[in-house]
C-alpha cells in the first residue's frame, strides 16, 4: 500500500536516460578520460554504510596529484548530499532537485524536483533511492528514472539521511523541538515502529548487527526489530551526532569532544578534547578504519587511537574543515570551507595533494579511485589520478 503524499508536495521527473546536462546546469568534461573508468562498486548511503564508517576496507584513492576529470555545475549548494553507486552520482541540492549522474563523465540520467530543500544524501538499495525531500518527507524512487514509489510524510521540517538495512528503512524526523526516529518497510512505506527521542536531533541513524544508534542531548541504541530501547547515555552537551559504529564502540562527536561508547551498555570508554580552549571540533560524524578514528576540527584534522582516543597526528587547513572525512587505506579526504579538497597521509598526516574547487567543499566520497566532491556553489567535481 502506497503511503498517501500530501497535498503540497509535488515530484516532478525532469529527465530521463541521455540528457545531458543538469536542468539550468552547465557541464565540463576533460576528452578521452570517462570511456576508460573502471565501474564504482559503491557509496550507498550516508557515511557510506549503514555502520557510518566513513570508508570501506580496502578502498582506494588518488595519492599523488589530481586531475579533474569533469565538473557539473548546478544552480545552489549541495550539502552533504552525495552518494555513488552502480556507475552513477546521485546528489541532492538546496533548491530542492535530486539528481542521477553518469559516474563516468557527469551527464545526468535522470532529476526530481521536490517542495524543499534536500539537505541529506540518498541511500540506494536495491535499485531504489531513498532520500529525505523536503518538510521532512522520505521518498522512494526508482533508480532507473526517478520515478516516485511512494511518500512517507513525518510530519517534521527534516528527514536526515536514511540508513537501509533487512528491508527496513530508519530515519528521524525533526522539528518542533522534539525528534522522532521511523522504522519503515522499505518496499511500501508503511510505519514499523517509531521512538520518541525528546530531542530535536539533525542526525542520521547508525544500524549495526541488529541494533539501531543515534546521537543528540543523549544517545540512544534500539532494538532495530521493534524499536525497543536498550540503553541511554546522557551527556551534559551533545546534539546532533551521527554515529560511527566499529569493533563494538560508537564513536559521537559535537563540539569540542568526541565520545567512544560501549556499543553494548552505551558506557563511556573514553572522550578527547582539543587542548586549544579556541579549537571547537565540527559537528559532522567521524570515520574509523583500522585502530583510528579521524575526525574533522574547526580548523584541524585528527588521528586518534580507537582504543584510548589519544591522539596520533594532526593537519591544520588554511580555513575551517567543510565536510566529513572519508578515509581509505592509505588516505584522508575532506573538504574545507577555503574550497580546498585535501588528501592526507593515514600514517602522519602529510598533504599528498590539494585541489582547490574554488568553494567551501562540503562532501567529499571516493569510490575507485575517484574523488567526488560537493561544493557550496552548486558544483560536482570527480577528481583522479593524474
Amino acid at each position: 500500500m502506497n503511503v498517501p503524499i500530501s497535498r503540497r508536495r509535488y515530484l516532478r521527473t525532469a529527465g530521463v536516460a541521455g540528457v545531458a546536462s543538469l536542468t539550468g546546469c552547465s557541464r565540463t568534461v576533460k576528452e578521452g578520460i570517462g570511456a576508460e573508468r573502471s565501474a564504482p562498486s559503491g557509496v550507498p548511503m550516508f557515511r557510506y554504510n549503514p555502520a557510518r564508517t566513513g570508508g570501506p576496507l580496502g578502498a582506494t584513492g588518488p595519492t599523488g596529484s589530481v586531475t579533474e576529470q569533469w565538473v557539473v555545475q548546478t544552480q545552489s549548494g549541495i550539502g552533504y548530499s552525495l552518494a555513488v553507486f552502480d556507475d552513477t552520482v546521485y546528489v541532492g541540492s538546496n533548491d530542492g532537485v535530486i539528481s542521477a549522474l553518469a559516474a563516468g563523465d557527469g551527464t545526468e540520467q535522470w532529476s526530481v524536483e521536490a517542495d524543499g530543500q534536500i539537505g541529506w544524501p540518498p541511500a540506494v538499495v536495491d535499485d531504489t533511492v531513498y532520500v529525505g525531500c523536503g518538510d521532512g518527507a522520505l521518498c522512494a524512487l526508482a533508480a532507473s528514472d526517478g520515478t516516485e514509489h511512494w511518500v512517507f510524510e513525518t510530519g517534521k521540517q527534516v528527514a536526515p539521511a536514511p540508513a537501509v538495512v533487512d528491508d527496513t528503512v530508519y530515519i528521524g524526523g525533526v522539528g518542533d523541538d522534539e525528534g522522532v526516529l521511523y522504522a519503515l518497510d522499505a518496499t511500501d512505506g508503511t510505519e514499523r515502529w517509531s521512538f520518541e527521542m525528546g530531542f530535536n536531533a539533525y542526525a542520521s541513524p547508525a544500524v549495526v548487527d541488529g541494533t539501531v544508534y543515534i546521537g543528540g542531548s543523549s544517545a540512544y541504541a534500539l532494538d532495530a526489530a521493534d524499536g525497543t530501547e536498550q540503553w541511554t547515555h546522557e551527556f551534559s552537551y551533545l546534539d546532533s551526532a551521527t554515529p560511527a559504529v566499529a569493533d563494538g564502540t560508537v564513536y559521537l562527536k559535537h563540539g569540542k569532544r568526541a565520545w567512544a561508547l560501549n556499543a553494548a551498555d552505551g558506557t563511556e570508554r573514553w572522550s578527547f578534547e582539543p587542548e586549544d580552549p579556541m579549537e571547537t571540533v565540527w559537528i559532522g560524524p567521524p570515520a574509523v578504519l583500522d585502530e583510528t578514528v579521524y575526525i574533522g576540527g574547526h580548523d584541524t584534522a585528527y588521528a586518534l587511537t580507537a582504543d584510548a582516543g589519544t591522539e596520533r597526528w594532526s593537519f591544520e587547513v588554511a580555513d575551517s574543515v567543510g565536510s566529513s572525512p572519508a578515509v581509505t587505506t592509505d588516505a584522508v579526504y575532506l573538504g574545507g570551507n577555503d574550497g580546498a579538497v585535501y588528501a592526507l597521509a593515514t600514517s602522519d598526516g602529510t598533504e599528498q595533494w590539494r585541489f582547490d574547487a574554488g568553494s567551501w567543499v562540503s562532501s567529499v566520497v571516493v569510490v575507485d579511485g575517484t574523488v567526488y566532491a560537493g561544493t557550496a556553489d552548486g558544483a560536482i567535481h570527480a577528481l583522479t589520478a593524474e
